[in-house]
């Protein structure tokens, strides 16, 4: 198992992009900046959060240096973004599953850090909720949570769901 872990942590090398639309585009000199992943030793890869106080140097310039392409347009709807091309190329949108944004802190967690955009399964929430209900399991794959963590979710959610409807309708909270 030592091994495994040591030959993974010296792998740098990112997969060469399938899609036509990332090979038009050409790829940032951020993807040469990789932090060390390790699996845990169930061989699941557990997210990473990555503050902003913990950018290095390079990574803050890197930053500074990106431009945003002014020829590729955004999907402004959901009917405009089921006609964009899979997997979606749009980090930055709230529905998609490669990473989450902090609002407070602006500490950036990705979900699937072994993994490029291009080789997820699952880039938008919003394809997945659009079929329908599945399991705890699947739901726990496409987000890399467990199904207990995904169990924990569901009840606090229905717990929110619970107390504004009964907020709504002026009823006493139990």
């Amino acid at each position: 198992m030592a091994d495994e872990r040591a030959e993974f942590e010296e792998q740098v090398e990112f997969a060469e992009p399938e899609d036509e639309m990332f090979d038009e585009q050409p790829q940032p000199e951020v993807a040469k900046i990789r932090r060390k992943v390790v699996p845990s030793r169930d061989g699941r890869f557990r997210s990473k959060t990555i503050a902003p106080k913990r950018l290095t140097r390079d990574e803050k310039r890197l930053a500074q240096e990106l431009v945003y392409p002014e020829d590729v347009e955004r999907p402004h709807t959901r009917e405009d973004c089921l006609k964009m091309p899979r997997p979606c190329p749009f980090v930055s949108c709230e529905h998609h599953l490669y990473l989450d944004v902090n609002p407070d802190s602006g500490a950036i967690k990705l979900n699937f850090p072994h993994l490029e955009v291009w080789e997820m399964a699952e880039t938008c929430s919003l394809d997945v909720a659009d079929r329908g209900g599945i399991t705890l399991e699947d739901v726990g794959a496409i987000l890399n949570l467990t199904r207990e963590r995904i169990r924990q979710v569901e009840v606090r959610g229905l717990v929110k769901i619970r107390t504004k409807n009964s907020e709504a309708l002026g009823l006493s909270t139990p």
